[in-house]
């Protein structure tokens, strides 16, 4: 018989209750109260009292309300349907919810994730006899425009004998296709979805592997200076207004990856509104149809209940994981984890636990390590691989990187692609500032080039400052040629025209072709005398350039301002600048 417990205590969406059996952390329970069960998590136990956050508003709540304890832990359906819904923290879908609750979702309303009543052609791979283990493939589904593996529950451990298997045909998810035997003669029925706990990193793989391949967003700035690599981590701070979301949005259109997963843990409603209505239509392009096809969308926005956004970091990893464990490249946005730590900061505050640095808890840091820790690229026992590529965004009070849910990130992510908004002000697209962000992985430029051309734009930056302070008529006409390299370079590479449909994305390819004639503005020694000369030469070059970046890669077109372009350096360039020989050598 489960475990039933009374709510002695309330303290917003923490209730305390009172257990006479044993129950487990992360555990799942429901408050009976007004005719709702309202769906909570065990997150503490003290004796026989246990405190549980309630994913739903506790108004109503009284002392005396009975609980129910499932012994089950916190969990999400896995199987096909997943690609292409919009599921809220819990796994609800919401499109399904907001039919059958209306315009004001209700409480205690939770549906099946993947329709019931959906039939799917189930091909058989294994063979009768046949030894397998956890993770491993025992049939397929077309899901979309992937082939999706139904696999060996995760939670079968050992090694089990596939004592029958269906024949090809269709079947629903709740269908009997596989009966496994264990090693003590015990029968498991194998359906098309089966459960795992979100806070359980699924393991089902025969290696970890480190990331060194990059992983390509067509985005110049990203892939050249700061790329990241499939199955690593980044992160994305800035202050508000900064287009952390527009990032994330041209990063989920136009990355090479077969998955996208949006988790929208705690943004605004607006931006949130914006991502439903936007991915939809917007075009994918390797398929050439809606990118929601290939894109999973978690979405809980700041309006609600703080727990949910717990809930839907953990359940968006979970579903990356899982389609990772197929051989597949997924993408996996969080956007803003910093609603996530606030909501840790609340609910630790009501358990009364030492605070950390600005109130947030003291294990702030080992959740955010825990969060991005399960990112990474495998090699499954298939011989296959398998990524998960993690990025979250960051919305740090002020633009304040200091504050510690921004330094608790940085400390474990592999990338730091900081928006600056100065130069969100300044319409300057991507806002990330090339001097303050990093990276630690690297990207298919040689580096020796990308380590010179930003030098040059940092003491392009440093000679701006000066001019600030004494004038244009205080720098000498070298320091200001270099100044105005710093300024195209920035112009001409650093900054996408994102309503262009060229230069919005960029392919690896004219990435390497256009940093090499860059390289050769840059590290050119330029007959130039004055400074309005220079001025006027450079506003020439970049405006050539700006036009060149637009056009159709290899037309006539393109063809044609690269020989002006080429005609414009080779009349003021006089020789190569002293110290720059070998670098264009490499």
């Amino acid at each position: 018989m489960k475990n039933t417990g009374k709510v002695i205590g309330v303290n917003g969406n923490m209730v305390t209750v009172s257990v006479t059996g044993q129950v487990s952390m992360n555990e799942v329970a429901y408050i009976l109260t007004g005719g709702k069960r309202l769906k909570c998590e065990v997150i503490r136990i003290q004796g026989d009292n246990v405190q549980v956050q309630v994913f739903e508003m506790t108004k109503g709540v009284g002392i005396g309300d009975e609980v129910e304890f499932t012994e089950d832990l916190l969990a999400v359906e896995l199987g096909p349907g997943l690609l292409g819904q919009v599921f809220d923290g819990l796994q609800n879908p919401l499109p399904e919810l907001a039919e059958e609750a209306g315009f004001f979702l209700e409480r205690g309303i939770y549906l099946d994730a993947l329709p019931r009543d959906k039939e799917w052609e189930f091909t058989p791979v294994a063979n009768t006899g046949a030894q397998v283990s956890a993770g491993e493939v025992l049939g397929t589904v077309p899901e979309q425009n992937f082939v999706h593996k139904i696999m060996v529950p995760f939670n079968l451990l050992g090694t089990y004998t596939v004592k029958s298997i269906a024949e090809k045909g269709n079947y629903k998810i709740t269908d009997k296709v596989v009966v496994l035997t264990d090693e003590k003669g015990n029968s498991h029925d194998v359906t098309l979805v089966f459960q795992w706990p979100v806070k359980r990193a699924i393991k089902c793989y025969s290696e970890r592997l480190k990331p060194v391949e990059p992983l390509v967003t067509k985005m110049r700035l990203i892939d050249t200076f700061l790329p990241v690599a499939k199955g690593g981590t980044f992160c994305v701070p800035g202050p508000f207004g900064a287009g952390k979301t527009v990032l994330q949005q041209a990063m989920s259109k136009n990355a090479e990856v077969d998955i996208v997963i949006v988790a929208a843990c705690g943004e605004r409603a607006g931006e949130v509104v914006e991502t439903l209505k936007e991915f939809p239509e917007l075009l994918d392009p390797k398929t050439g149809r809606s990118l929601m096809e290939r894109t999973i969308i978690i979405c809980n926005t700041s309006s609600m209940p703080v727990a949910s956004r717990e809930a839907s970091v953990y359940t968006a990893v979970t579903l990356a994981e899982y389609y990772r464990q197929m051989g597949l490249d997924v993408l996996l946005l969080a956007d803003s984890t910093s609603r996530w730590a606030q909501a840790m900061r609340e609910m630790s505050g009501r358990l009364e636990e030492i605070p950390g640095e600005e109130a947030f808890p003291a294990y702030l840091e080992s959740s955010i390590a825990g969060f991005y820790e399960r990112a990474g690229i495998v090699a499954l026992k298939s011989g296959e691989k398998g990524s998960v590529t993690i990025g979250g965004t960051v919305s740090p009070a002020g633009g304040n990187f200091e504050e510690p849910v921004t330094q608790a990130t940085l400390k474990v992510v592999g990338a730091f692609h900081g928006l600056s908004r100065e130069r969100s002000d300044a319409r300057k697209y991507p806002a990330i500032h090339p001097l303050d962000s990093w990276s630690k992985y690297t990207g298919s430029i040689n580096p020796v080039q990308t380590g010179y051309a930003y030098d040059m734009l940092r003491r392009s930056y440093e000679i701006g400052s000066m001019m600030k302070v004494v004038g244009e008529e205080g720098t000498s006409t070298d320091d200001f040629i270099t100044y105005l390299k710093g300024e195209f370079l920035d112009a001409v590479y650093y900054q996408q025209n994102s309503f262009d449909p060229v230069d919005a994305s960029v392919t690896p390819e004219r990435q390497s072709y256009l940093f090499g004639q860059i390289m050769e503005v840059l590290t050119a020694e330029l007959d130039l005398d004055t400074k309005d000369e220079a001025r006027s030469w450079f506003n020439k070059v970049r405006q050539t350039f700006l036009d060149y970046n637009g056009t159709q890669w290899e037309s006539d077109e393109f063809k044609a301002l690269d020989k002006e372009i080429g005609t414009l350096i080779a009349d003021k360039k006089i020789g190569i600048l002293h110290g720059s020989e070998k670098v264009m050598e490499k």
